[in-house]
This record gives C-alpha cells, structure tokens and sequence, in this order.
C-alpha cells in the first residue's frame, strides 16, 4: 500500500522547495520516493518530476486556445487532468510502491471550493494511496494579525474541503527573526487557541492604518498600551472580527507545526508527525528503511514543539547556529582525517617463541613422560621374574 503527501498552499509557501527537500530527506533515510508535478504553470522545478502534468496540458496551450487568464487556466487544466485520469494512473504504476509526494498549484480556489483537485484525490485513495494534505503557509502571516486570521479561515476552509487527513505547516520559520516582534510567542499562534486575545491587536491594525502589529519593547511591554477604559477607537469590523475567531475556536480543527526546511531536526519532526497521520507502518513497505528510521523516530526520541522552536530561531538564534556551525566543522574534519588506528604492541616478554625454535617447556614435559614409561616397563619385568615360564634357547 503505497503513502503519499498532497503538497497545497498558497503561491509563494514554498511548495515546490519542500517537495525538492523532502525528497532528499527521505533519500537520506533510504526510503524511495518520487514526486509528482500536478501544476500545469510550474515550468521550472528545482526537483526531478517522475510524473509531470505538462506532458498532457500546459496553462500557455489552455490560454491560447480558450482565452482564459492565468488562473482560469490553471483551472481548466486540472479539469482536463480529471478527465484524463487514467494518464495520471499509468504514470504512477510506474512508481510502483514509492512514497509519492504531489506537488499541486497554488491557487487557493482548487482546495477551497472548486472540486477537480478533491476528485482527483478521492480517485487517488481509491489505487490504494494513503493520502495525507500538507497545507503550506508562508510565517510572513504572523506578522499581521489580519493575515493570521485570514489564513486561519483559510485552513478550515480546505480541511473541510479536502475531507482527509491534514497537517497545517507554518513554512520558513527560520525567518521569524526578520519580522517585527510579536506580542504573544509561537506557541499561541501554533496552538490556536484564546484567539480572543488577539481581538484587541487586530482592531488597532485596523483603526490606526498602519499594517503589523503594535512594536513590542524589549522588556516585553507594548509601546502603546491598550487603552482599557474604551477611549480607543473601535473598528467598524470588531463584530465581524468576534465572529470570525469564535468560529475557528468552535470547529477547533486548526493547528500548526512548524518547518524551517533547510534544518534536518524540523524536517525529522515534521516527517514523524505526517507519518503519525497517515498511518505509515515502519518497514511496511520496500525500501523503508527500518532501522535508520525508528532509531530516529523512536517514541523517546527527541522532538521539537513551538518552545523549543522559537528557542531555536528567535531567542538564541545566534548563538545556536554558531553551535552549529562548529559540529559541522568538527564533522567534516573527521571525515577529511580519519584518526589512526590504534595498534596494539606486545611487550617482548609476553611475545610467543617463533615456530621453528623449540619449547624448552614442551621438551621437558616430554623427557618426563618418557622417564615414567622406563620405569612402569622395570618393574614389570620385576614381577614377572620368577612366574614359571622360562625361555630355552637353542
């Protein structure tokens, strides 16, 4: 039973980089997998594709020949996939039992509203894939509380959509310090949880005209307090905003984990945490490597949550990449330069004689046996002296 990821998000999430790191990672690992192009505009991948959807349809050929627009087209070509199914069916049988990673357009209507993309899905469970959505979303997002919200909904709305198991991804994590300083830590924005606590930032975004939050100080006090006696103005969108958060608290579906895809420890966590969702059986499959992987992902084996995560890129960002750097230093050289192998040398007097000279112990033990055999013979002769029998010689 084959596994496979479907890679969506919006454009610019880094869908196409994932699919290129993944695939390394799980050669690293020893696990055959292949990727499966299914954006009709991706003229250029940093990945080898085993199945591109560009061998039956590209967005330039729909365009010409039915006058659509970039995004109309995007959608006309996976219309023009799911009526060709079976295109897509014998380039996967090629695969064989091969862990397939789909990388799929980035527009947010095929995974939000418009069916093609879901049926394709639905066809693919019925081959026998184990299917998985990783729904991307560039960090960029937890800049702007409106942006957070919006993505939010987003992700509900394509959980719902899909109807199969999901795993939001907070994508480029290790960009976080770039951004102005967020009043609350990752943990709340992975969690998604008392997101009434955001209601207050989201409504100074939207009265002030500044986009981003409020400037945080370094001893963690808001510049600009908010203002508890209701002095400051309210947005014309605070109940839209109420009902917004109190519906995403209420399907209590959204969550997020976090990659920073360059990092072999987030890349490790985020992989364990798909296979936990898909079901992927340890060795189950040919070319799993059984005894790499449980040796890394092991149920005590070590994991990141968001703590360790802003830990990682926010606090100690610096001094943890300078750690880092020198493991890798201190890895290369032994590699360069083996250390010598350790000879063993035997003091002279607990060496053996050589073969050709002759144990004075071994001789001695001989002689003795000798000796013994001589006198056990005079003896006998002893008592058998006067026995009656007599020798007459002729």
């Amino acid at each position: 039973m084959p596994f496979a990821q479907l890679v969506i998000g919006p454009p610019g999430s880094g869908k196409s980089t994932y699919c290129d790191g993944m695939q390394q990672f799980m050669d690293a690992i020893e696990r055959k997998c292949s990727v499966v192009n299914l954006d009709p505009a991706n003229d250029h991948t940093s990945y080898q594709p085993a199945v591109d959807v560009r061998d039956l349809v590209t967005v330039d050929e729909i365009m010409e020949q039915e006058t659509l627009g970039p995004n109309g087209g995007v959608l006309f070509a996976l219309e023009e996939l799911e009526h060709n199914f079976d295109w897509l069916e014998e380039g996967l049988k090629a695969l064989g039992d091969d862990y397939v990673l789909f990388d799929c357009p980035g527009q947010v209507e095929l995974f939000t509203h418009h069916a093609s993309l879901r049926n394709i899905f639905f066809r693919l469970q019925k081959l026998g894939y184990r299917l998985v959505v990783v729904h991307l979303t560039d960090s960029i997002i937890l800049s702007r509380p409106s942006l957070y919200v919006s993505s939010l909904l987003l992700a509900l709305r394509s959980m719902l959509q899909m109807d199969l198991p999901h795993l939001n991804v907070l994508t480029k994590i290790d960009n976080l310090r770039n951004y102005p300083n967020l009043p609350f830590n990752l943990d709340f924005y992975t969690e998604v949880q008392d997101l009434h606590y955001l209601l207050p930032h989201l409504n100074r975004e939207q009265t002030s005209g500044i986009p981003g939050p409020a400037t945080v100080s370094t001893d963690g006090d808001m510049d600009m307090d908010m203002d508890m006696d209701g002095d400051e103005p309210t947005s014309k969108f605070s109940a839209l905003n109420k009902a917004i958060v109190e519906l995403v608290e209420d399907f209590a579906l959204v969550g997020f984990e976090t990659l920073a895809v360059e990092d072999k420890q987030s890349m490790m966590t985020l992989l364990r945490a798909i296979d936990r969702a898909g079901g992927f059986a340890m060795g189950g499959i040919e070319g799993a490597n059984d005894t790499v992987w449980q040796m890394a992902m092991r149920e005590n084996g070590a994991t990141m949550d968001a703590r360790d995560v802003q830990e990682r890129w926010l606090d100690r960002r610096d001094e943890l990449d300078e750690e880092e750097r020198k493991a890798w230093e201190d890895e290369t050289k032994e590699m360069r330069d083996p250390p010598p192998q350790n000879v063993r040398r035997v003091p002279p007097s607990q060496t053996s004689p050589p073969p050709d000279l002759p144990d004075k112990t071994e001789g001695k033990d001989a002689e003795d046996d000798d000796m013994e055999d001589l006198e056990e013979m005079r003896q006998f002769m002893e008592r058998n002296k006067d026995s009656g029998i007599k020798i007459v010689k002729k």
